[in-house]
């Protein structure tokens, strides 16, 4: 089945349960818009959810609108730095995060001008690691309605949460916090290594609500 989804950063679990299991277009000619996945992914650390976002530099004029794949990232704030700190904190104790550590640790070194950049790197570690073929589908203008399979473009939305049946599995402050749902997959990755790819093949994408 073909499936319409929005290249965030470091995919959430829902995300990634429906890249595995269906054929993916990414849209890639909408525009930017704010308190979405595109510059923010959230993990759980020992204070509970935590949300890390990508500061970006925004434009003027009248609406301050911007294509998506125009946006560019302000590294003037060490963004980057300050992200991977924080995932060593929260994840060094997971039973895989050394495994990967290797591999993730460049996108937190190497500057990136554009946010879709750092977006598709951060995509590519994710399939790389899952050991999946991803090759990417990209749309050629933006599709008001998708007629060819199912639109899952809103779980770009990170104000809203989505009703799946998530799966649980174990996590590295489930016994101060319980199981925290659809966090980036790098938190299934970090607690489940090569496991991470039957999880997401069996996760339910039905929406309960």
């Amino acid at each position: 089945m073909k499936a319409l989804l929005h290249p965030c950063c470091f995919p959430n679990i829902a995300t990634m349960a429906v890249l595995v299991q269906n054929e993916v277009i990414w849209e890639v000619h909408d525009n930017f818009q704010k308190q979405t996945y595109r510059n923010r992914y959230h993990i759980c650390t020992d204070q509970g959810l935590h949300k890390l976002s990508i500061p970006i530099k925004h434009v003027g004029g009248k609406d301050g609108r911007q294509q998506y794949r125009d946006v560019q990232i302000e590294n003037s704030y060490r963004w980057q730095i300050q992200h991977w700190r924080t995932l060593q904190t929260a994840y060094r104790a997971s039973p895989f995060f050394e495994f990967y550590e290797d591999d993730l640790a460049p996108l937190f070194q190497k500057e990136f001008k554009f946010l879709l950049d750092f977006n598709w790197q951060s995509l590519d570690f994710l399939t790389n690691a899952f050991q999946i073929d991803h090759n990417p589908k990209h749309s050629k203008a933006y599709m008001k309605d998708f007629l060819e399979g199912v639109d899952f473009r809103f779980l770009i939305n990170a104000k809203e949460a989505v009703h799946f049946d998530f799966k649980r599995y174990n996590q590295v402050f489930m016994d101060r916090h319980g199981f925290t749902q659809n966090l980036s997959s790098l938190d299934l990755l970090f607690n489940e290594g090569p496991g991470t790819i039957t999880h997401l093949k069996a996760q339910s994408l039905e929406n309960q609500c």
